[in-house]
């Protein structure tokens, strides 16, 4: 079995398109500060407007990223974050969540899992992709089988030093979209965006006709609806953990969707 064209994340930007929207995608470090919080954040953020939700699993090792990704991974897995009991929770949390929800994690953790076992239960616990930052296209054969056999879909990362070669191969074992790194070095929030972004949306439009997500150093409105005027989706990470951090422990969930939710007024029209 193929990841079918009807995946929830092609749904998705199949009814932005139609509506002349742009997508906003939210990442959140699964288990942080507890799994029991993640599941009020989710739903918060869901319905505070994320178009696409990027659930993190916490590794010992997060090279891609930032301090503030670092120290959330840091604090899920001291409260006892695992893989294991991501995805079983998971199959509860999709139960009050509308947004297609895509796995984010390093390799490790899935190899050790097991690929069959994890493909199974992910898509068992309502997961619609898999984006594994540090897996390489040319690396990827038994991951893409044992993943798209259960229908998920498969999300690789290029950016502004990929070859035109490993471009070429990012874009043709992605599906759902396909995700580009706007600068090089690890996540974070910045305050401008890089120069080399709109040419890495070019050359990457030449190759594929996949939705396109842009992600590393987005943190507010401005930021997101920069994106969007070349991009069909903009996502947002450290700038939402940073904020889970900051406002989860006197604000609640709550807080973390309005936070979402500022964001948001980044996808409307300049007009509106």
């Amino acid at each position: 079995m193929t990841v079918a064209s009807s995946s929830r994340l092609s749904i998705r930007f199949s009814e932005l398109t139609q509506r002349g929207e742009k997508g906003l995608v939210v990442y959140l470090t699964a288990g942080d500060p507890s799994l029991d919080a993640t599941g009020e954040i989710l739903q918060a953020i869901d319905q505070a407007g994320a178009d696409v939700i990027e659930l993190g699993i916490p590794f010992s090792d997060p090279l891609a990223d930032g301090p503030v990704i670092q120290r959330a991974s840091e604090r899920a897995l001291k409260a006892g974050t695992t893989l294991r009991n991501v995805l079983a929770s998971l199959e509860d949390w999709r139960k009050a969540i509308q947004a297609p929800v895509v796995l984010f994690s390093y390799y490790n953790p899935i190899l050790q899992y097991g690929l069959t076992a994890f493909a199974r239960q992910a898509r068992a616990a309502g997961a619609d992709g898999v984006l594994v930052v540090d897996l390489t296209p040319e690396e990827a054969d038994p991951y893409l089988k044992a993943v798209r056999q259960e229908g998920l879909d498969t999300i690789f990362l290029a950016s502004p030093t990929s070859s035109a070669e490993r471009l070429q191969r990012a874009a043709a074992t992605s599906s759902g979209f396909l995700y580009l790194v706007s600068r090089t070095g690890v996540t974070g929030e910045q305050k401008e965006l890089a120069a080399t972004l709109v040419p890495l949306i070019q050359r990457a439009r030449a190759v594929t006709p996949l939705p396109i997500a842009v992600g590393f150093g987005i943190s507010n409105p401005q930021q997101v609806r920069r994106v969007q005027q070349f991009a069909e989706a903009a996502v947002v990470g450290s700038a939402v953990v940073h904020a889970i951090e900051e406002r989860f422990s006197t604000g609640g969930a709550r807080a973390i969707g309005d936070f979402v939710q500022w964001l948001k007024h980044g996808t409307e029209s300049e007009a509106a």
